[in-house]
């Protein structure tokens, strides 16, 4: 079997990345002419075109669009296994972090994390990515180094760590009608509630909860995110039901509250791919998480 030159493997990375051979030439500080050239040879290598003219642009086939996840993770594995033994350097670190977690995580967390990165690493950049599903292929395709959520949240080969536990709370604005008495099932139940679910859902835990009584809430309206929620609050009669954690730099002007009915805790992780679990500015930085919301 003749042997494989693995730097193609490079060189159809960047390709596929950059879109352009003259763009991939300057990445790989080679000569338009060389790069053609190894163009030339990944087709014939993978036997498929690779790259084909749109217009003034080139495009890639579906076949090195199914490629590309499989060549990232293969190159990421092998710059994983030539760095797990070297010495981390956290001053001369220059790298960039992404992590996924929802805004109320960011609001409650994303200052102290940014102080402590920055602290002993002032090289590193964190972008925060927002959380609008729970698909876990950004994972997969390392477009984000990091997911935070809840636990179950992602596929079975990812790798988790628990955070902390949260609940769920109810909030209301200060001088709310529900707060001149002590809060039954029923009284709950009878105000007007404004729910948080990513996918448009109208009901959740508090619901089947409210449900094992006989009850049922009236929900008139629904948003995406805890600190929507806790805004229309603020300026409304409505009440919301919100993670703990969401109201720890809120609070101003509102009330929270333990909700009547029992809810399920919430188990927050951190979620990351295993072709990273051995490099060591990933691992600091998950410790780093770690610390935060210890």
């Amino acid at each position: 079997m003749p042997s494989r030159d693995l730097n193609l493997l490079t060189a159809l990375d960047v390709l596929l990345a950059e879109g352009s051979v003259v763009g991939a030439a300057k990445r790989l500080q080679l000569s338009p002419s060389a790069m053609s050239r190894t163009l030339a040879r990944l087709r014939d290598a993978v036997g498929d075109p690779i790259l084909v003219r749109a217009g003034r642009s080139l495009v890639p086939t579906p076949r090195a669009q199914a490629l590309r996840a499989q060549v990232r993770r293969v190159i990421d594995d092998a710059e994983t296994l030539f760095s797990a033994d070297r010495q981390l350097d956290l001053s001369q670190l220059a790298r960039g972090f992404t992590i996924r977690a929802n805004d109320g995580f960011v609001e409650a967390f994303g200052a102290r994390l940014i102080a402590l990165v920055t602290e002993a690493a002032p090289g590193v950049r964190l972008r925060f990515a927002p959380k609008p599903n729970k698909d876990v292929s950004a994972l997969r395709e390392a477009r984000i180094d990091l997911d935070i959520g809840t636990e179950g949240e992602t596929g079975p080969e990812l790798l988790r760590q628990t955070l902390f536990r949260d609940r769920f709370v109810g909030v209301v604005r200060a001088g709310h009608p529900l707060l001149q008495a002590p809060i039954t099932p029923e009284t709950y139940a009878a105000c007007s509630h404004v729910t948080v679910s990513r996918r448009g859902l109208a009901t959740g835990p508090v619901d089947q909860g409210l449900a094992t009584l006989g009850l049922t809430r009236r929900v008139v309206a629904i948003v995406g995110n805890f600190p929507s929620a806790l805004i229309i609050v603020r300026d409304s009669d409505l009440v919301g039901t919100v993670s703990a954690h969401a109201t720890l730099s809120r609070l101003d002007g509102l009330v929270s509250f333990e909700l009547p009915v029992p809810t399920p805790p919430l188990v927050i992780a951190q979620m990351w791919h295993p072709r990273v679990d051995a490099d060591p500015a990933h691992r600091w930085l998950r410790e780093c998480l770690r610390r935060v919301c210890a």
